[in-house]
């Protein structure tokens, strides 16, 4: 059931120009999401009734990813007038004329923030009866960021942005985290006195703290222990500092469930990809998207998995895998290329340089080596040998090829979908199969070995070859 006595706005209207990008700066990705729909799922656990982003930049192509992820969100767009005060006062507006209840405002960049964060920062601010509690943090160098004025006895006194503050402010180390939780009606009331007298020129929603304390409410600002939860990404050196910790910490979370993950700092998981215990991951491997592995799979080294389904005691080795199925004890790799569609029943294998594609292959069956299985459907306990090539296009359509239970189809075979060939038959090596093959038949199409000789000398007179083929003769081979 929804807090009817709590919204959350959400502020992702800046430009980002400093990620020097056409994809909008809340867009851009790490741990397999957006920025902001890191910033979405946190909110989302508080278990809101409303929430509210407010979008202006590419406002249409930020909005899609919004609703795409989190379908409820109201969407509001800000005005002329700039600032966080200014898209917050917005906001409001959004909301119901009789919600009287509490504010969460949050930065659309700050993607590590976490809802146990947000859950303690929500109850200090309703268990103090406060109007404002904002989340800070102490930093050696504070450059570039606002500051939390206190005076002798602690109490916050304000904040000021750095561009505003004099050189005595500036020294201070306690920062404004831009992550605040107010009273719907004090908010309101102090972002309607508020004006755009500033070094920038904004309406700033941390003016709203002065404005608060004038009018007699309390206001609080609660330093964390953790400054990644307040971590900003304004360029691309600090997504990629943000993409390493949200790793390392998704890392020690399977880790602390049972998962052996031999080297965490090669070892990168997107956030929702599951892992069960007694899973052991080795080194180079990445697993995205919904990929999911089951007990007692072993899977790396150097191995990309997208978006697959890996059953238990698998095992995948240097191979790379996008929406794959891999039943129980499968075995995969090195160097497999398994794309979209492909299922691997139980107990079956892909082995070295074998690209598959759209194939579904049976419980026991066996791709070894050196071959391209694409729209193919392998019955059970058949094997597929060396060199083999489901020809599957044919310049127009895709066309499939089916192969039944226990067959063996030779080596450097062709199949010319659509073709089926049926339980029980063999194929012999070298064989182009374009007809339908019965079951316990032996398919060929080999001509008999013709030998021509004396063609060397004739044919390639000075080689290497033929001065081989020289010395042979004298030696009376």
């Amino acid at each position: 059931m929804a807090e009817q006595h709590l919204a959350v706005v959400i502020l992702a209207a800046g430009q980002g120009t400093r990620m020097k990008s056409a994809l909008p700066k809340v867009l851009h990705r790490i741990g397999g999401r957006s920025l902001i729909a890191h910033v979405l799922d946190a909110a989302a656990g508080l278990d809101p009734a409303q929430v509210v982003a407010v979008v202006r930049h590419e406002r249409d192509r930020v909005s899609a990813a919004i609703l795409e992820h989190a379908p409820d969100t109201v969407i509001v767009d800000q005005d002329e007038v700039p600032g966080t005060g200014r898209a917050v006062e917005l906001a409001l507006a959004a909301l119901p004329d009789d919600f009287d209840g509490s504010v969460v405002v949050l930065s659309g960049d700050a993607p590590l923030i976490d809802t146990a964060t947000l859950e303690g920062l929500v109850k200090g601010h309703l268990g103090g009866g406060r109007a404002m509690t904002l989340l800070s943090a102490v930093f050696d160098n504070p450059t570039g960021l606002g500051r939390i004025l206190r005076d002798d006895s602690g109490a916050v006194l304000g904040i000021v942005e750095e561009k505003d503050a004099d050189d005595e402010q500036r020294r201070i180390t306690e920062i404004n985290g831009g992550i605040y939780v107010f009273s719907r009606r004090a908010l309101q009331t102090a972002l309607a006195s508020i004006d755009t007298n500033n070094a920038q020129g904004e309406k700033y929603l941390t003016d709203a703290a002065a404005r608060i304390l004038v009018t007699g409410g309390d206001v609080e600002a609660v330093a964390t222990d953790d400054p990644w939860t307040i971590a900003g990404v304004n360029d691309r050196a600090q997504l990629a500092e943000a993409g390493r910790e949200l790793n390392a910490r998704i890392v020690r979370g399977h880790q602390r469930a049972g998962v052996t993950i031999q080297d965490p700092t090669s070892t990168w998981i997107d956030a929702d990809v599951s892992i069960e215990p007694d899973v052991e991951i080795l080194p180079g491997t990445f697993l995205h998207g919904a990929t999911s592995i089951a007990t007692g799979a072993v899977v790396g080294p150097d191995t990309t998995l997208v978006d697959c389904e890996v059953g238990p005691d698998a095992r995948i080795r240097r191979s790379e895998a996008t929406l794959a199925v891999f039943s129980a004890g499968v075995s995969v790799g090195p160097f497999a290329y398994i794309r979209p569609g492909t299922e691997l029943g139980a107990g079956g294998k892909i082995g070295a340089f074998v690209e598959t594609k759209n194939a579904k292959i049976g419980d026991g069956s066996k791709v070894p080596h050196l071959s391209y299985v694409g729209d193919a459907v392998i019955g059970s306990d058949s094997n597929i040998g060396a060199g083999s090539i489901f020809a599957n296009y044919d310049g127009v359509q895709k066309h499939q090829a089916r192969v039944g239970d226990g067959v063996r189809v030779g080596s450097k075979n062709v199949l010319i979908a659509p073709v089926t060939i049926e339980d029980g038959t063999y194929t012999a090596a070298g064989t182009v199969v374009r007809k339908d093959v019965p079951s316990g038949s032996l398919a060929m199409n080999v001509a008999p070995q013709r030998n021509i000789a004396g063609w060397v000398a004739e044919n390639r007179p000075g080689t290497s070859t033929a001065e081989a083929a020289q010395r042979a003769a004298e030696r009376g081979e």
